[in-house]
């Protein structure tokens, strides 16, 4: 392990993590890597469309793909790139320094939205099982990390934009039922706005959503990665990947996962 202190989190993107539950990280992928990713999500939405497509075992979620909207599930298999970001070193100083030095994998999954729809995921909503560790009320944990990488041009609104509300996961109780279901954005929300290679962090108890999608030309392509503690199992991603994905995993990416997984292998 090196003895060298990592440049990040700073103290100021502690303390605005801390007080506000997100985190917005701009310039954080280089456009190679954006490109790349781009392309490996397109191959993998095109593969996952072709009549007949079966995975051999079964995601945790399925796929949604009966639209010209797409959400794809269980990527780290499809494409190296989707493997490499797993332990993206950049990325896992957040990680280890806001959440857990050993972090397993909790998920991954990816939007590629080009038109308006009615799905833009599930509404006002807070991450986690037992619909947001709300057994857990009314101090809900930080128990997910979850990473968001913004991959098309979202600098400008309502392109069905992540959204959230800044502080919500320290907030004591939840909104008002009506509030949840109007259609009008909750007063105090903010559409997380960036060029591609923006990453976004925050904390599963923070309230968010996928904003409106009214932009002419709008498109939104993100990819996101969860993390959970060592001591959780908190997603079935965690076994449901062929054998020879886990034989192949390195030293470093085994520890993503729980020692079971191996021994069929």
């Amino acid at each position: 392990m090196s003895g060298t202190i990592p440049d990040h989190p700073s103290v100021s993107e502690r303390f605005f993590f801390d007080n506000y539950g997100y985190l917005l990280l701009e310039d954080f992928l280089s456009n190679d890597l954006v490109a790349t990713l781009i392309q490996a999500l397109e191959k993998t939405i095109s593969k996952r469309r072709t009549p007949g497509f079966k995975r051999d075992i079964e995601p945790a979620f399925p796929d949604q793909l009966d639209s010209n909207n797409s959400r794809v599930f269980h990527l780290l298999d499809e494409d190296p790139v989707f493997l490499q970001m797993l332990d993206y070193q950049p990325m896992l100083e957040y990680v280890h320094g806001l959440f857990n030095e050993m972090p397993h994998l909790h998920s991954t999954d990816a939007f590629y939205e080009v038109v308006p729809g009615k799905h833009h995921g599930r509404g006002w909503h807070i991450d986690g099982i037992q619909s947001g560790f709300r057994n857990f009320k009314p101090h809900i944990p930080f128990l997910q990390f979850k990473v968001g990488y913004i991959l098309s041009d979202l600098s400008v609104p309502d392109q069905g934009n992540l959204t959230v509300i800044p502080g919500s996961h320290k907030s004591l109780c939840e909104p008002d039922a009506d509030d949840l279901s109007n259609p009008e954005l909750l007063v105090g929300a903010k559409q997380i706005c960036g060029p591609p290679g923006t990453a976004v962090i925050f904390h599963n108890a923070l309230w968010h959503m996928a904003g409106p999608f009214t932009h002419s030309g709008g498109r939104r392509v993100m990819l996101y990665y969860g993390y959970e503690h060592p001591w959780m199992l908190a997603c079935a991603e965690q076994w449901r990947y062929p054998e020879e994905f886990y034989r192949d995993l390195g030293p470093v990416q085994r520890k993503f996962f729980h020692d079971f997984v191996f021994e069929s292998t």
